[in-house]
C-alpha cells in the first residue's frame, strides 16, 4: 500500500490530522490541558504528518492558536487545510456563513489566526449536499478571487452530494471532497466514486465512525470488525483505517484525537495492509448510516 498521494499535484502523506478535537467539549472554548493538545500536534509531526485539517470556528480560534503555538514556525512541508462556511455564537452553536463574504471573511479569519499569507487548501463547507447552482457560483468564485489574491492555494468542497461536486467540477479544479464516510457508514459512496474517477482526493471525516453513533466504541462492538482486528492483532480503529485507505489510492486520512497514545495507534495504520479475507469480511459490517442524516432532515 502506498503511504503517500496526492492531494491536487502537491505530494502529501496519506494519515494525516484532524484537529478539531483539540478544543474543548462540543468543540467550543480551550481544552482541559493545553499543554497535552500543544504535545499531541507535536508528536503528529514527529511522526510524519504533514497535513494538518482545521478551522478558525473550532473553538471559535482555540484549535488555530494552539496549532500556531505548537508548530510556528510551521515545518516547511505542512500543509494547513481549513474549512469556511460556519460560525459560532457565544453561546458555541453552529451557525451558517455561507455568503461569498462571510467565506472571505472565514479565510481571513484563518489567516490571522494562524499566522499564516496563505492557506494550503480551503474546503468549502456546505449546508445542503447539493447546494442551488447559482449560489454554489457564488460561493466558488469568491473562494477563486481570494486564490488570485494569493491567499489559498487549492479549494475543495466539503459535506457535498454528487450532483454539487459534478457542478462545482464545471467551475473549477477541486482538489479534494470532504465527506463523512467509513466502513460503517458508506451512504456517499456515489460521490467517491465520481472522486476515483475525477482522480480527485477523498478525505472521509468521521473516519472512525462518529460521537452520535458510538464512534471507536460502536466499532469494536461489531462482531465483524472486531473479528479482522483479534485475528490480526491489532486495534479495530486501525482495521477501520486499514479499510479506508484500499478503498482508494487518493484517499487521504485525517483521524482526530486528543491522546499522543492514539495517534501513535492511529498512525500505525499505514502499515496494515488488509488481505482478502479481511476485505471480503468488512463487507458484513453493520451500516450505522450517515451520522448527520437527522440533522438534515
Amino acid at each position: 500500500m502506498n503511504a503517500t498521494t496526492y492531494l491536487g499535484d502537491k505530494p502529501i502523506n496519506r494519515i494525516g490530522f484532524g484537529a478539531m478535537q483539540l478544543a474543548g467539549p462540543g468543540v467550543f472554548g480551550p481544552p482541559r490541558d493545553p499543554d497535552a493538545a500543544r504535545a499531541v500536534l507535536r508528536r503528529a509531526i514527529e511522526l510524519g504528518v504533514d497535513h494538518i485539517d482545521t478551522a478558525q470556528y473550532y473553538g471559535p480560534d482555540v484549535v488555530n492558536d494552539l496549532i500556531r503555538e505548537a508548530l510556528r514556525p510551521y515545518p516547511r512541508n505542512l500543509k494547513l487545510v481549513t474549512k469556511v462556511g460556519a460560525r459560532r455564537d457565544d453561546r458555541g452553536a453552529w451557525l451558517p456563513a455561507q455568503s461569498p463574504a462571510e467565506l472571505r471573511a472565514g479565510v481571513e479569519d484563518n489567516l490571522r489566526s494562524l499566522q499564516v499569507e496563505r492557506m494550503d487548501l480551503v474546503n468549502l463547507r456546505l449546508l445542503n449536499p447539493e447546494a442551488p447552482g447559482d449560489l454554489l457560483a457564488e460561493q466558488l468564485g469568491a473562494l477563486e478571487d481570494l486564490r488570485n489574491e494569493g491567499k489559498l492555494d487549492l479549494i475543495g468542497i466539503s459535506e457535498a452530494g454528487v450532483g454539487a461536486v459534478r457542478r462545482a467540477l464545471e467551475l473549477l479544479d477541486i482538489a479534494e471532497v470532504q465527506n463523512a464516510y467509513s466502513v460503517v457508514n458508506r451512504s456517499g459512496e456515489d460521490v467517491l466514486e465520481l472522486c476515483m474517477e475525477r482522480q480527485i482526493a477523498f478525505v472521509p471525516y468521521f473516519p472512525l465512525g462518529s460521537a452520535f453513533t458510538g464512534g471507536p466504541r460502536q466499532l469494536a462492538r461489531d462482531p465483524v470488525i472486531a473479528g479482522v482486528a483479534n485475528r490480526r492483532g491489532i486495534a479495530v480503529t486501525q482495521v477501520a483505517l486499514a479499510w479506508l485507505l484500499s478503498r482508494y489510492e487518493r484517499m487521504l486520512l485525517i483521524p482526530g484525537t486528543s491522546s499522543v497514545r492514539h495517534l501513535e495507534e492511529n498512525m500505525q495504520a499505514a502499515t496494515v495492509e488488509l488481505d482478502d479475507r479481511d476485505l471480503a469480511e468488512l463487507e458484513n459490517a453493520t451500516p450505522l448510516g450517515d451520522p448527520l442524516a437527522g440533522a438534515r432532515d
